[in-house]
């Protein structure tokens, strides 16, 4: 059986099995016996024919090289193309970055370079792991309140149970039914006179619907009404200053213009490679989200556009592809077909997916509405506080927020929000934050910062084969495989891990 065989049978028994995820079984994987992780380094080899210890534009590195760049150390955490240097990190987005600044160590190259070579190391004996294993090892890795946490605010209702929501519908969610109580559909209608015939108040409910635990109960006290009204209230402020008419002499309030517009302006479906920047097929992010081509016609084999979509305005491939993966469980629907996002009520659920998903080291929307998040030392001394002028920060902080007096579009969402605010009759007490001047951004030391990436651990084991972990880690960076996804642990293993081999134990359970 082939390794990809395997792994489809790997996913499969990960849906499937739910007893698996209950274990916090050792993992272990050896020749006879594991022994722990020591102190050693990875197996270093010269695998990489690197010119220098010193950073080279003109070089190509692997995962795991060390190089020195202005006297200091980094570390690529996957492949680095030429001319990536590490002078281009974004202190406030690190995780973009091919590389992390480490403390000093020995620079060049360790053992995971992609196999044999010329100079590389020799082939390592087959390693057999049980897939019963793998998931149990991730169960215990993910066994912390804030991923369990995450993990259920971020689950989702099947498409057939969403495509049989109703307004008034008496089997409609928990959730569902609380919304439509607070906002039925003639007010619906009175609160987006001018929104495009896309939105409907079917598909706002069915966004909801998606995501049962926005508008949920909590079993802690919180007043879920309370926590609903808060949401739609901010909802409707971002709303309006994400796809709004912005017409001043409108008789129409401002803070009522929006959803007037399903695609960004200046775009249309008939453009190609449009934000296709991240699509490259030799990058990881282009395998990981492949973009769509046009088949046929004038632009036949370019690729398809991802400018902003929906309530949210989603963009990018690296966006559409996981809202893809909870609405379908496959990428490949909406990176085929990005203009769903504009035509049906995905255009709503994309902003539902937005509220609901944190983007560490941001905490999600939602766990900054509910209370959840609450903010340590380091967020303090950013300024990040509860507040409405948080959740602006996480949308578009890179724009509006930091500055010494208040961007005029986080004036706007303000101005938005104590309207939205007062016709939900949601407080808005003197002291509450509502801008974001002055607001640094988050960073990996706040309390937002929740790993939700798997990367290859790269701990010495002694007794292992070849000193290999065959485990992968949690990181706060981005990679292929999402901590938020099911199997993706398992995927990551064993596309690390070239000599493994998953076992299905679980077949028949």
């Amino acid at each position: 059986m082939t390794r990809h065989t395997l792994l489809a049978a790997a996913v499969l028994a990960v849906l499937g099995c739910a007893t698996a995820h209950g274990s916090n079984a050792a993992f272990a994987v050896t020749r006879a016996a594991s022994a722990d992780a020591d102190s050693r380094p990875p197996l270093r080899t010269a695998a990489m024919p690197a010119a220098s210890d010193t950073y080279d534009p003109t070089q190509t590195y692997v995962a795991g090289c060390v190089v020195i760049f202005q006297s200091r150390y980094f570390k690529a955490k996957w492949w680095a193309n030429v001319g990536e240097s590490p002078a281009a990190i974004d202190p406030a987005q690190p995780w973009l970055s091919p590389w992390e600044e480490i403390a000093e160590t020995a620079p060049g190259c360790d053992g995971d370079t992609g196999g044999p070579g010329p100079g590389g190391p020799d082939p390592l004996d087959p390693v057999e792991i049980p897939l019963s294993q793998l998931l149990a090892d991730e169960a215990r890795l993910t066994d912390f309140p804030l991923m369990q946490q995450t993990l259920a605010s971020i689950r989702t209702l099947p498409n057939t149970q969403v495509q049989a929501v109703e307004p008034l519908r008496a089997a409609n969610p928990e959730n569902v039914r609380r919304v439509e109580a607070l906002l039925d559909a003639a007010q619906f209608d009175d609160l987006f006179p001018m929104r495009a015939p896309e939105y409907t108040y079917r598909g706002f409910l069915q966004a909801f619907a998606k995501f049962p635990a926005i508008c949920a109960s909590y079993t802690d006290g919180r007043d879920a009404d309370a926590i609903c009204r808060r949401t739609l209230a901010t909802m409707v402020a971002h709303f309006a200053q994400e796809t709004g008419g912005h017409d001043a002499h409108s008789p129409i309030p401002e803070w009522r213009q929006a959803l007037v517009h399903v695609r960004e302006m200046g775009w249309s479906e008939e453009t190609p490679d449009g934000y296709a920047g991240e699509c490259n097929p030799a990058t990881w992010q282009g395998q990981t989200w492949p973009c769509g081509v046009f088949e046929s016609g004038p632009h036949a084999g370019r690729f398809k556009s991802y400018f902003g979509r929906g309530a949210k305005q989603l963009s990018y491939n690296y966006n559409y592809g996981p809202f893809s993966d909870a609405m379908f469980g496959t990428v490949r629907t909406l990176l085929d077909q990005p203009e769903l996002v504009a035509d049906t009520w995905l255009n709503l659920a994309s902003a539902a997916f937005f509220y609901m998903y944190p983007q560490p080291p941001k905490p999600s929307m939602m766990h900054v509405i509910d209370g959840t998040w609450q903010p340590n030392a380091r967020d303090l001394a950013n300024g990040l506080v509860p507040g409405f002028g948080v959740t602006t920060q996480i949308i578009n902080g890179g724009v509006e927020c930091g500055g010494s007096t208040e961007h005029l579009q986080s004036q706007n969402r303000i101005t938005y929000y104590r309207a939205a605010a007062a016709h939900f009759n949601v407080p808005v007490p003197g002291n509450e934050v509502l801008g974001c001047k002055g607001m640094k951004q988050f960073d990996e030391g706040g309390a937002g910062a929740l790993p939700i990436y798997w990367e290859e651990n790269y701990d010495w084991h002694e007794g292992n084969v070849g000193g290999k972990s065959y485990q992968c880690k949690l990181v706060t960076y981005q990679t292929p495989y999402s901590a938020l996804k099911p199997a993706d642990y398992v995927k990551c293993v064993i596309d690390k891990f070239d000599n493994v081999d998953v076992i299905d134990d679980l077949r028949g359970r």
